[in-house]
């Protein structure tokens, strides 16, 4: 008996090794320097080891850090959890909005709570906002000041709508005068004109901050020679979101004249008049597959708001995370989490961490489910890439300047399970050329085992 184990270690030893020696192939043909990337691969099953490279180093995990602080989130609020933003009367007549941080709320949401007012008859002596899920924090830690103009890292808060964003209209005038430029919808920013229409010119817009002491001020330069549109996040998600309501009440024929105020929801006296509700699933849903930071950061926070039973701040967040990590038996001192979303370079984990942690969350019962949470090849943030793999592959994205990341699960042809965690730091290595090695190191997964 003891020489057939022998023989069985010394056999999956070759196996491995033959392995490693074909993925290192693999990464020295493709000319990548391998002290900047960290692989992890182990088989879900008995979470053995196939792979592991710089298994160790600490790296940017990107927007890869969303499986972890998504699933914490999860575990804390629940699966059956609503996002539910409401409308109560009180018996002095008011009205008051209970704001819930919903990511997917949108001005229909808010006609839909008005609708219900005006059903109702109520003709209310005063509005009020109940702002209190979270905090007034509306940036991440570490974010830079240059990603405030990108609309894929908006401001967040308890006043999401819409996206936070907002959509400049440039549209050509007569050949080589100013273009025309309009904010839909209505909102307060100072315009520097510099586009000009020029019919000959292909589309080249830019979009800055003005070097001006006005501030809000926008500086939009370039050349159109037909309509183009460019989305920008809203610098003031609290003004947004009272202005969106304002319209709301007048497109509706509400009868209100008076401003809209802040105030807490009162305990007693009040009842509920409407409620527009979205679902934990369709949250996720825009996290995992779309990677949207907005959402991700709401989510993380809200569910810190309720592991504290307090307003939902960053630091609550972070003590929900490490106790969920704890209870699961997760090793976290080799981490660092500064955000929710994996927007900031600050954030690090070992590809060991994320593999560890993707083996758990293979035990858990709904196991078949989870995992299609993550995009499939040619849908979400894989749009256009791992198509080889077709239903083989699940995997979240992850992309900031000089790294990328992919973590997920991959089905070998002979039907093993992996999880996979892959972080290339290289800015020397083009985004083109990062998201190839990281292919051709899960084919090797694929094809081999």
């Amino acid at each position: 008996m003891r020489k057939i184990l022998i023989l069985l270690v010394s056999l999956i030893f070759t196996i491995t090794s033959a392995y490693a020696e074909s993925i290192n192939r693999t990464l020295n043909s493709l000319g990548v320097d391998k002290d900047t990337v960290s692989v992890s691969i182990k088989n879900i099953e008995n979470g053995n080891v196939l792979f592991q490279l710089n298994e160790k180093t600490q790296r940017t995990p990107a927007s890869t850090l969303k499986v972890i602080t998504t699933a914490a989130a999860v575990d804390t609020l629940g699966e059956d959890y609503k996002f539910s933003t409401k409308l109560y009367k009180s018996t002095n007549n008011d009205l008051y909005i209970k704001l819930s941080g919903d990511p997917l709320l949108t001005s229909d949401d808010l006609g839909l709570l008005i609708d219900g007012a005006v059903a109702k008859n109520i003709i209310p002596k005063n509005i009020y906002i109940d702002d209190s899920i979270l905090d007034n924090v509306e940036w991440g830690k570490d974010w830079l000041e240059e990603d405030e103009l990108s609309s894929y890292i908006p401001k967040f808060s308890a006043y999401n709508i819409n996206n936070n964003l907002l959509k400049i209209e440039i549209s050509p005038a007569s050949n080589l005068v100013p273009a025309n430029i309009k904010i839909k919808p209505f909102y307060p920013i100072s315009l520097m004109n510099l586009v000009e229409t020029d019919i000959h010119m292909q589309n080249s817009v830019k979009v800055e901050k003005a070097d001006s002491a006005i501030p809000n001020m926008l500086k939009i330069s370039g050349v159109v020679s037909k309509v183009c549109n460019i989305t920008i996040p809203v610098s003031n998600p609290k003004m947004n979101f009272i202005l969106r309501l304002e319209e709301v009440i007048r497109n509706k024929k509400f009868e209100y004249f008076n401003p809209v105020q802040m105030a807490k929801l009162p305990k007693d006296n009040v009842y509920l008049v409407a409620q527009v509700d979205h679902s934990i699933d369709l949250i996720v849903d825009s996290i995992l597959k779309n990677s949207s930071n907005l959402a991700s950061e709401t989510l993380f926070k809200v569910a810190g708001a309720v592991w504290a039973n307090s307003t939902g701040t960053f630091e609550n967040s972070m003590g929900m995370l490490y106790a969920y990590l704890k209870k699961f038996d997760i090793d976290d001192k080799n981490i660092q989490v500064v955000d929710a979303s994996g927007v900031s370079s600050n954030n690090l984990v070992t590809a060991d961490f994320m593999t560890d942690f993707l083996v758990m969350k293979s035990k858990s019962d709904n196991f078949e489910d989870y995992k299609l949470l993550f995009p499939a090849p040619g849908t979400g943030t894989l749009k256009n890439r791992m198509l080889y793999f077709k239903d083989n592959l699940r995997a979240k994205t992850g992309t900031l300047t000089g790294s990328s990341a992919l973590a997920g699960y991959i089905v070998s042809r002979r039907g093993k399970v992996y999880a996979f965690d892959i972080m290339i730091s290289d800015p020397e290595t083009s985004s083109a050329d990062k998201k190839n090695i990281e292919e051709q190191i899960l084919r090797n997964v694929y094809v081999n085992n």
